[in-house]
């Protein structure tokens, strides 16, 4: 998740914690958004797991 605060805080010319709010604004919309399944696997991603989105999106393309 360091990477993206980073990435939005230098791309948005914003601090840090600023990045880091709006980091997990966004990220807090699509979980709510997405499938359960996905919405865990992007955590996973963010904590510097490896996601396996087959798990969430293996509906959507006939798995």
């Amino acid at each position: 998740m360091d990477q993206l605060v980073n990435l939005v805080s230098q791309k948005a010319g914003i601090s840090q914690d600023q990045a880091r709010m709006a980091v997990n604004a966004v990220l807090d919309f699509l979980k709510q958004k997405l499938p359960a399944p996905v919405a865990a696997e992007v955590d996973s991603l963010l904590q510097g797991g490896t996601p396996d989105l087959s798990k969430g999106l293996g509906g959507l393309f006939g798995h």
